[in-house]
């Protein structure tokens, strides 16, 4: 802990105050964030955490530097709204470290996030031998070191013909299977009108010449176009307008009906040239004690460290410190399993995030505001205390570090705390405590009350009704494993991050058992237009229940249909794309971001709007609906699984990837007509919950285990692992040192099994003696 003189702890030099802030659901909340130091932000889900950190102080920073541009620089940037805070003071320049996924391209890999394969290209460029030249010729981004046969991109892609094409059919029948050369679209006109073969001729019956030319014709000159061509214009043919559009460069924004049609023509093979390295023949050559830079970019990350710490050449001294410092503050956070060349958009939301912190790291700025949303999503206790001394780190190197958090260890390791609720939405949004860790472990907060709360260990499994066994598998890391899994119990699958859990789980058991759902926390179809009223399937039900009220037709009250806001669109926001920026998002100042015209908005319900009924949250909106059972009986499922506070007409765009798969279960809950039938796989239920929330969840889980369902868990939560009735621990280790089944049976066996990281920290934070848990505290009515 960095030290300061009382005098430096007061006014702007020492805090950060925000005072009457009413940002989403905070009640006029007024605070002191101490500056310098690492201050967590907790409190059940939904009580207003991220609205203090992200939407006030980080928003408001962030508004502050941005008005400080010249105004062309600022009308460049995407624009941020003044908080909705009385005032804010010592406020300093703020970076928002969150979860969301890398959305760069096929050229971005761990390397290039990280920021470390520049180092290794100039290293390389500096003692590789032979040498292939300056630091651009050992880089796939660059024309003078990628491989000149994909590009730098690893793989090559071509057209399927047989399945882009039906040669049973002519031009005009449509024989182009993909939406862009459809009849009557400009793509099919031009062929249609190019004079180069009959379009009423089926493809099966064209002369092999003609075909080719139509399909393959590169700025071809027409000698004899019909009137309706382009006068100005060359032709091109079907495969390289394809390759153009779709193959050499990735369009920012794709149809529904495109993705689903290029899915299904474009085969995808790893480049025959490169052999995937992505570099040239010359790149490729220059070796350091006998592997090349694609070598070294293959390498578990964990691995490649004691390969660069064994180059000893003065002349790159500096640059091996600084790549073997990257390295090891990747495999502190939990990374070392990662290679270099991984593509950076195939990382989760919790591993993008520990990429970002290691980049921040190596930053020379100081005196930087760095807000987390929470960081040890998707980390094994085992890494989250190594990913708390870099947060040290940065505190230490004169930074504000600003935490959103409900891991115990990242509370503990606070210097201060503050705690809001005391319930979800409109039952918290206040501050309940603000202060050291030790003085909140001892108050009667609800976040009090769950540090107090040990961990118990289940010591009276439910027996299985049968098992189901996962055969062989061999995906990613994972070494030919069998393993059985258990009936009509609960499940946990636990093991350090990317040790093979998901692997076994999520792709293994669901691909061998295809009785089993997986639900995870991927990104919902239908984006901002999605709202846990549409996927819980009471969109159509409450437009109907407003249509005979009113005798409106239904889709006056639909954002998508009549009653849409004409200016936006019924998308609430206005989106200007400004190129190769980030769009530019606003509140609709027609609608007021509610989503519809004044029609629409004139009738009413027992006297609430449609844009009052989904500002509600699924308790009051079900209470509104209570006779009709289709809208009741459904949005009763989000209050069970912890998702009461979200607005039932929230875009699903804004929710965190825990409330997305949170969601999915209430509609898989909703849609299963006996638990009987139930069988599930859920990928960390337990991200951005609450220790309350969590215990609320596992009430769930008993309930419907304890009717037939099999619920499987992978997760890192003690809690959950200590009460599940079975688990499997994978490991021992990530990557190529896990893939391996360390311990399968109930979690009392596992605390004394000797390889398993788990089973040693279960242990460590388990009362003694062990109380076993009572089985009426797990589900509140069984004895």
């Amino acid at each position: 802990m960095t030290g300061q003189t009382p005098q430096e702890l007061t006014g702007r030099a020492g805090w950060i105050t925000v005072e009457g802030a009413r940002t989403n659901n905070l009640r006029s909340v007024s605070v002191r964030v101490p500056k310098h130091r690492i201050t967590v932000f907790t409190g059940v889900s939904g009580s207003g955490k991220s609205s203090l950190a992200f939407g006030t102080i980080a928003a408001e920073a962030q508004r502050l530097v941005a008005d400080s541009y010249p105004l062309f620089v600022r009308n460049r940037l995407r624009r941020i709204g003044r908080a909705d805070v009385d005032r804010v003071d010592g406020l300093m320049f703020t970076t928002v470290v969150d979860q969301r996924p890398f959305t760069g391209n096929a050229r971005s890999t761990v390397g290039t996030a990280t920021d470390i394969a520049p180092l290794l290209r100039m290293l390389f460029s500096r003692i590789g031998a032979p040498s292939a030249g300056y630091s651009p010729a050992y880089s796939f981004n660059d024309p003078s070191g990628m491989c000149p046969a994909c590009e730098g991109l690893g793989t090559v892609d071509d057209i399927d013909l047989d399945a882009l094409l039906d040669r049973t059919k002519s031009l005009n029948e449509g024989a182009i299977r993909f939406s862009t050369f459809r009849p009557g679209t400009y793509r099919w006109k031009r062929m249609v009108h190019s004079g180069l073969v009959d379009p009423d001729v089926p493809l099966s019956q064209l002369p092999e010449a003609d075909l080719h030319t139509l399909l393959h014709a590169e700025d071809l000159p027409l000698e004899h176009p019909d009137p309706q061509y382009p006068k100005s214009s060359n032709f091109d043919g079907v495969i390289p307008r394809l390759r153009d559009s779709y193959l050499r460069r990735t369009p920012s924004h794709l149809t529904e009906d495109i993705k689903e049609g290029l899915a299904r023509i474009v085969t995808r093979r790893v480049c025959p040239e490169c052999g995937g390295a992505r570099l040239n023949a010359a790149a490729r050559s220059s070796l350091i004690d006998g592997r090349s830079i694609a070598d070294w970019q293959e390498m578990p990350i964990g691995e490649l460290r004691p390969v660069v710490s064994r180059v000893h050449d003065a002349r790159v001294t500096p640059l091996v410190e600084a790549i073997g410092e990257r390295c090891a503050a990747m495999d502190a956070v939990g990374l070392g399993y990662l290679s270099l060349d991984r593509l950076s958009t195939t990382l989760s939301g919790g591993e993008a995030q520990r990429v970002k912190i290691v980049r921040h790291l190596g930053s020379a700025l100081s005196d930087v505001c760095y807000v987390f949303d929470e960081p040890s999503a998707g980390l094994h206790p085992h890494d989250v205390h190594r990913l708390l001394a870099l947060l040290a780190r940065l505190r230490d190197a004169h930074n504000t570090v600003l935490v959103v958090e409900h891991h115990p260890a990242v509370i503990a390791a606070a210097d201060h705390v503050v705690d809001l609720g005391p319930g979800a939405g409109t039952a918290g949004g206040r501050i309940q405590f603000q202060g050291p860790p030790r003085a909140l472990a001892r108050s009667t907060t609800m976040t009090g009350r769950m540090l107090r709360d040990p961990v118990r260990l289940n010591t009276r499994p439910r027996p299985p009704t049968g098992r189901v066994t996962i055969e062989h598998a061999r995906m990613h890391n994972l070494r030919d494993v069998t393993v059985d899994v258990p009936l009509g119990v609960l499940t946990a699958v636990s093991g350090v991050a990317g040790s093979g859990k998901s692997s076994l789980m999520a792709d293994e058991l669901v691909r061998q058992h295809t009785e089993f759902a997986l639900i995870g926390q991927e990104p919902l179809h239908g984006g901002g237009r999605s709202t846990p009223a549409t996927v819980m399937g009471v969109a159509e039900p409450v437009r109907d229940a407003f249509a005979a009220a009113t005798g409106m037709a239904p889709s006056w009250f639909s954002a998508n249909g009549r009653g849409g806001c004409q200016a936006c669109r019924g998308r609430g926001v206005v989106t200007t794309d400004l190129a190769f920026l980030d769009d530019v998002v606003t509140t609709c100042e027609a609608c007021g971001g509610s989503r519809f015209n004044p029609t629409a908005l004139a009738a009413t319900l027992d006297g609430q709007t449609i844009a009052d009924v989904l500002a509600m949250n699924a308790g009051r909106a079900a209470e509104l609906m209570a006779s009709d059972a289709r809208i009741s009986g459904r949005l009763g499922w989000l209050e069970d699984v912890g998702l009461g506070y979200l607005a039932i007409g929230q875009g699903a765009d804004t929710l965190s990837g825990g409330e997305r798969q949170r969601l999915l279960l209430a509609r898989h809950l909703a849609d299963t007509p006996a638990a009987s039938r139930l069988r599930i796989v859920l990928d960390e239920p337990t991200a951005g919950l609450h220790g309350a929330d969590i215990d609320r969840l596992l009430v769930l889980f008993d309930r419907l285990v304890d009717e037939g369902a099999t619920i499987i868990a992978i997760e890192h939560n003690l809690r959950v692992i200590a009460h599940a009735d079975h688990v499997i621990d994978i490991g021992p280790g990530a990557g190529h040192e896990g893939g391996t089944v360390v311990h399968e049976g109930p979690p009392a066996d596992l605390t004394t099994a000797a390889r398993s990281l788990t089973g040693r920290y279960l242990r460590r934070t388990l009362p003694t003696p062990l109380r076993p848990v009572q089985l009426a505290d797990r589900t509140g009515s069984r004895s």
